[in-house]
Order: structure tokens, then sequence, then C-alpha cells
């Protein structure tokens, strides 16, 4: 498809680009390229090859070890392992800035500008269920699609967030080891990939895109500990957005410097030339050299669209993190957490009680509900959970998550998850969640019935239709009675609950996850 391209953007590629400038225009009467990424927190990649039907089709990317180009004739979102997590569609140019993190287990990370979740997925995968991972949008709209991501990759030690970075600075000053700013740009580099982008580009203007990414960088330095890695990347080709933006942040901030990035694969070093002399004023020549430490993805030199990734590291000792031990039984700390049964309410009523608010109703008997003791009968019946250190419980209303143990508190941010969603209390009864499901490994649930991919039965409980099933077809991990939530499985691989009824599944699926 021919692009119909901007004037002022062309003229200004002429002028940057030189001689380059008649390859990087034919870039775009060629075919853009398809990526996606094995989530290495269920399978890892080798694994993954071996039991895909897919790998005729794919070709390993070379900077990210557990991810492939596809075709685009293959249709992975279609596949039930899509369904299980198993990968993400992912740009290839859009999983650099995450490798170049340097993301390690037990990090305290914060993804600022995440939706929809591609690069909080890799840093989940990266972080193997240590640590804490702070992931955050501040479009309201946009946190939907980016929790729903952080929950189909089974993520367990995250909180979603809708806020401004100077309200998240106030409760996290100096607190992150990592923190990964892919900032609200021009998107001149998603062009190929998204041509409605060419007609948005105007009213994403460089100059308003500029204020926005100076004001950004300003009040996540404050968040990085020291010792601490930060890296900001674009998905445009603008230098007032990219070497011009570091270099005046690093003028700003003297206590940060440039970490060299090795322009491998056809990446290319960024130019200190392209930074305006009112800014390189501000800097010694040794910080100004090093804006070629920096790099740029052009379609025409790699595989990928254009981006600019820049990696940044606070002066100071960084903190050490706990090591990974071996996974055990998790304990999770329920102390303060109580809720009120109103069923008595709805009875008197004969409507349902408002989410969450307790209301007194005259005559009406109200029961203090032992929250630990009912979780705890239904993971007897259910559910063993496994895993490192403690978890603390926190409950929204009736809804129950589950957080580590070191996350400080939410209190006065917009929160929309506010740590792994595992379920409700309702009726005096644990009801589980699909996002518990999700994060489950088989041998932590009480029953499991695993189906192959190609399996009727499994694309049935996709659909969101009843199943049936013979007892002899279960697994059982517990000493339990038969019939109870089951967890389903594609190849060992969970993409929901269902409730066994002697032979009968009835689906838990919720419709907003089900097979189309």
């Amino acid at each position: 498809m021919k692009l119909n391209l901007p004037k002022l953007f062309v003229d200004k590629m002429k002028l940057l680009l030189g001689e380059e400038y008649e390859r990087f225009l034919a870039s775009y009467n060629e075919e853009r390229f398809y990526g996606l990424r094995i989530n290495e927190l269920k399978i890892n990649a080798a694994t993954w090859l071996e039991q895909t039907d897919m790998k005729p089709y794919l070709q390993q990317i070379p900077w990210c070890a557990n991810a492939f180009y596809y075709t685009d004739d293959v249709r992975p979102a279609k596949h039930p392992h899509y369904h299980a997590g198993l990968y993400y569609i992912q740009e290839p140019s859009a999983m650099v800035p995450v490798e170049l993190l340097d993301v390690k287990p037990g990090h305290r990370v914060l993804d600022l500008c995440a939706a929809p979740g591609g690069k909080s997925t890799q840093i989940a995968s990266k972080l193997q269920g240590e640590g804490i991972l702070i992931t955050n949008d501040i479009a309201t709209e946009r946190t939907k699609p980016l929790a729903k991501n952080i929950e189909l990759a089974g993520v367990r030690n995250a909180v979603v967030l809708n806020e401004h970075p100077a309200n998240i600075a106030q409760k996290f000053g100096e607190w992150f080891d990592r923190i990964l700013i892919d900032a609200p740009c021009s998107g001149e580099g998603m062009f190929r990939k998204s041509p409605s982008m060419v007609e948005e580009w105007e009213s994403y203007s460089v100059e308003r895109c500029s204020t926005m990414q100076r004001e950004i960088l300003d009040e996540v330095a404050q968040m990085l500990a020291p010792g601490g890695r930060m890296v900001y990347s674009t998905c445009t080709f603008s230098p007032e957005e990219n070497e011009e933006q570091i270099a005046r942040f690093i003028a700003r901030h003297p206590d940060f410097s440039v970490v060299p990035i090795e322009p491998r694969w056809g990446w290319a070093s960024g130019n200190p030339q392209w930074v305006s002399s009112e800014a390189g004023a501000e800097l010694s020549k040794e910080q100004l050299l090093s804006i070629a430490r920096t790099v740029r993805l052009w379609p025409h030199r790699t595989k990928g669209e254009g981006h600019f990734v820049a990696v940044l590291m606070r002066q100071g000792q960084p903190s050490d993190r706990p090591q990974s031990v071996e996974p055990t039984q998790l304990s999770i700390d329920w102390s303060g957490i109580t809720m009120q049964d109103h069923k008595t309410y709805d009875k008197v009523k004969g409507k349902a009680k408002p989410k969450g608010k307790p209301v007194k109703v005259k005559g009406a008997k109200v029961e203090e509900l032992d929250c630990e003791s009912i979780w705890q009968q239904f993971q007897l019946e259910n559910v063993q959970l496994t895993g490192n250190g403690q978890l603390r419980a926190v409950m929204f209303g009736s809804r129950v998550y589950l957080q580590p143990e070191e996350l400080p508190s939410l209190e006065g941010l917009k929160v929309i998850r506010a740590g792994w969603l595992i379920g409700e209390m309702k009726r005096n009864k644990f009801a589980p969640f699909h996002p518990l499901a999700m994060a489950l490994r088989p041998r932590e649930a009480a029953r499991v019935l695993s189906l192959s991919a190609d399996d009727e039965q499994l694309l049935r409980y996709l659909r969101g239709e009843t199943i049936f099933v013979e007892e002899q077809q279960l697994q059982f991990n517990a000493s339990v009675k038969k019939n109870g939530y089951v967890l389903i499985c594609v190849d060992q691989f969970p993409v929901g609950f269902g409730k066994y009824l002697d032979g009968m599944i009835k689906n838990e699926l919720p419709a907003g996850w089900r097979m189309m």
C-alpha cells in the first residue's frame, strides 16, 4: 500500500538522512515485519518450538532470544496457545527497550506508559515472579487492555495504575531499580505499521510531544533508586524527541549518564550533531558525545519499525534484592481483612447491595465474615498456591487481591488492579476469578482437565459452552471430592476455570475472554 506521507515529514527526513533518504522512503513500500514473543513465565522458547505447528513459518529475532518473526499468512491469535498466554504478538522493534532495561528477578520495576501491555508482559517474563512490577497508563480507556494482557500472561506480582507520573512519584521516591518510559510521541516510526498515524501526525506535534516528554522524564527521575537503570524510548524519528530530549535531560540531571548501547543488527548510533546548539552548550564535550551511545532503529536498515532507545543510569550503589529460592507453599497475610455480609439486606430490600459499600438496614442482621477462613476452605478444596515469601491480601469492596508484602500503600492513587486479582467474597464463600486460573500452574489445582489444542471439547470451552467429560479424564492433584472447580488447560497450560458436577463442566470463562 502506497502511503501519502506529510510533506513536512518528507522534507525533514531528506535533510536528516541525505543519501540514505531514498532507501528509507522505499521501505514504506515493503511489507512490514510481524513478531511474537514467548511468555517465559509459562514456557521457554525451546520447549514451545517443539510443540508448535508454526515452527516452519518462524525466524529468530536477533535481539530477543525468545521471540520470532512470523509470516503474515500465520494467524497466531487464533491458536488456543494464544488464549493460554503462551506468547504475545508484538512488533519486533518494540521488544528492544525491555531487552536493554536489564531486568533481573527481584527487581522493582516501573513501566510508566504501559498500555496495551506488551512491554509490561516482557518485563514480567524477566522478573520470573520475583520482585514487583508497577504498570501504569494515564489514559483510562487504555488500562482495560493493559490489565487484560497482564492477566492473560499469568502475572502474579503486578499492580496496574491509571495515574499521572507526579502522583506516583509521591509514593515511590527513589524506589525503583528499573524504569521504562516508552514515551508518548509523534509516532513517525509507526507510519508503515499503522497508516492511520499519518493522518494523526499533525495533531501529535513534535513540540507538544517534546514538552510532555520533558515533564515525564523530570517526574520519573526522582523515582529511580541510586544505581538504577532507566530506558527512554520512542517510535519517532524526530531529533527533538530523541537526541535533543536526552541531551537536555542529562543537563538538568547531572547524576544521570548515558549507558552505551552497541549498535548491532543494523541499528544506528544516535547523532550528537542533531542536538541543538542551545542544548549542546549546556553539556560538557564528553556528555554531548555520549548521545552517540543511544541507538536508532531505521526501517530501511533493520527488520522492524522505527524506534529510538536511550539507556540512562543514576549514580550510586544499586540495592541488593533477595535472590530466588525454591518455590514453597505461599504464606498470605490476612491481618485486618474483614467484610460485612449483607445477604440479609438483599432479602429485606429485594435488590442487590451497592458494590463494596457497607449498608445499615433497620432490623437486618449484619455479620462479619472471616475472610481468611473462607479462603482457606476454598484453597483446601480447590487450589494449593506455591511461591516464594509472603503475600498480603487486600480487598476493594468484595474483591480480593494478593500483593507482594514490600509494596507501599496505594492509598490516594487511581488503582485498576491492586495486585493479583484472585476472586471475591460472595455469600460466605470465595468465588475465584479468571486471573487466578491464568496464573496457576496445573500442579497447584486440585482438579485438572488438559485437552489438546485441536480437541473439539477445548474449542467448545473457549467459545463459552458447557462441556461433558468422563471422570477418568480429570487429573486429581489432591484428595478432594470429585465435584468442584476444575482448571481447564490446553496442553497442560491453563485457559480458565470450569465447575465439574457429575460429568458436566459448567463454563466459567468470562464473556470477554472467549474465542470469537
